[in-house]
């Protein structure tokens, strides 16, 4: 194979980077012109963890944001679109946060976490410090942000707002906020007995920037999870959700069929294509089946070295497996059976709640929760349903079987430690 092939971009999340470094580039360029045709004025996206979720949103900052370079997107889908680059290649000011990072063991540690993270994206824009279009006011306002002086809640809630309030003011266009992975807060907060005031906060911070506020363009926001309207987006009217069930956006998330035979054949490696099916693909999102594009990456620059290594799961590791610990520790005999199905390759039919709270998750009731469940698993990828029935219960099985090789795992470890006592039962299990 030569040597002049290009890199794998293992967790490279930077567009630029990637198309000016040599790396391989699979052109979802295609989202660009979806959602220019089809946008609300706020956005919601869903997809599970390690499906190109930041890489995306940083590939819309890069052509969207004023003063991009065209050449980046050359050759690409999104290039044969010569009206709408014309009019919205690098004409935005883009306001670009993740709160991927915003966690702490209580609550106040979060907080600053999430002021610092707009503290950092403020600093991008210096520029209005010396703006002839602001007053002295304004800018001393937009000097607390830099400062990252947020006095208490109030202040850091109406940030985002003021940073897109000015940002207009000063261009005179309309800026464009991209908020990734805007779930993770409050899933710390869950874990660490904050929620509550988590909620609370990142309610109030969405309400103030994306309800009513005429100065901005529109918001994209993706996370793992469809969290509850009344709990984080009250009163937002002008909002559209697509998850892995919508037909929209549907093969910009995850590598299709034929976009993984290109890149094996890419790499002289087409001889792997079953293993790699069997491994990494089996998700359905919409109208798509679509591969784990961090496994098809991962896997694809072990084999590109040697084209005999053994396929090995990446996804799994790549984050905590709390949500099946979970669900297998409080499932019931029932739950348990329907468990041991899948993993043979069986469906289940199941209903799914398209929106939850985290709280949910500890409803007194055995069958909401574990209904609750069930969603979480199959929205964060580890189920995927096949077919929708008439009576609109969901068909799920298990996608492939890196991620059945989790829940193995997974059960023989709760047997382990809740029958490993009855050695009937326990060696009745491991003959089935």
């Amino acid at each position: 194979m030569s040597a002049e092939k290009k890199k794998l971009p293992i967790g490279i999340e930077m567009f630029k980077k990637i198309r000016t470094a040599g790396f391989y580039y699979v052109d979802k360029t295609g989202f660009i012109k979806e959602l220019l045709t089809s946008w609300a004025e706020v956005n919601l996206i869903t997809r599970p963890r390690r499906f190109g979720k930041s890489l995306n949103m940083n590939m819309l900052k890069t052509f969207f944001e004023l003063g991009t370079d065209p050449a980046l997107f050359e050759g690409l889908r999104i290039s044969g679109e010569k009206e709408l680059c014309q009019t919205h290649m690098g004409q935005y000011p883009v306001i670009s946060i993740s709160l991927k990072d915003v966690e702490g063991l209580n609550f106040e540690d979060a907080r600053d976490m999430l002021g610092s993270v707009i503290n950092e994206e403020a600093m991008n824009f210096q520029e209005l410090m010396d703006s002839p279009k602001l007053s002295e006011y304004e800018k001393k306002q937009f000097e607390k942000l830099l400062l990252e002086d947020f006095e208490k809640n109030s202040s850091l809630t109406g940030s985002l707002r003021l940073l897109s309030n000015l940002l207009y003011k000063h261009y005179g266009k309309h800026p464009i906020l991209l908020i990734d992975e805007y779930d993770v807060p409050l899933d710390k907060a869950y874990q660490n007995n904050y929620y509550p005031q988590m909620v609370s906060l990142i309610r109030s911070l969405f309400s103030q920037t994306l309800k009513t506020n005429h100065h901005l363009h529109f918001a994209v926001i993706t996370g793992c999870l469809r969290i509850a309207k009344e709990s984080i987006f009250t009163g937002l009217n002008n909002f559209k959700v697509r998850t892995i069930s919508d037909a929209d956006y549907s093969e910009h998330f995850g590598f299709t069929d034929n976009e993984v035979r290109e890149m094996l054949a890419y790499y002289e490696i087409e001889a792997s294509y079953s293993a790699i099916k069997e491994w990494y693909d089996g998700y359905h999102f919409g109208h798509a089946n679509v591969y784990c594009p961090w496994d098809v990456l991962n896997q694809c620059d072990k084999l590109r070295v040697s084209k005999d290594a053994p396929m090995e799961a990446y996804w799994e590791n790549s984050s905590s497996n709390a949500i099946v610990k979970d669900i297998i520790e409080d499932s019931t005999a029932s739950t348990r059976n329907q468990i041991e199905a899948l993993i043979s390759g069986d469906y289940i039919e199941k209903e799914l709640r398209p929106e939850l709270t985290y709280t949910d998750l500890d409803n007194e009731n055995q069958d909401i929760r574990q209904t609750y469940l069930w969603s979480v698993l199959f929205a964060t990828g580890y189920l995927t349903a096949i077919e929708k029935t008439d009576n609109g219960l969901y068909k799920l099985i298990i996608p492939n079987r890196e991620v059945r090789e989790i829940y193995t795992d997974k059960i023989r470890s709760w047997f382990h430690t809740k029958i490993i006592r009855n050695s009937t039962i326990w060696n009745g299990f491991l003959d089935r």
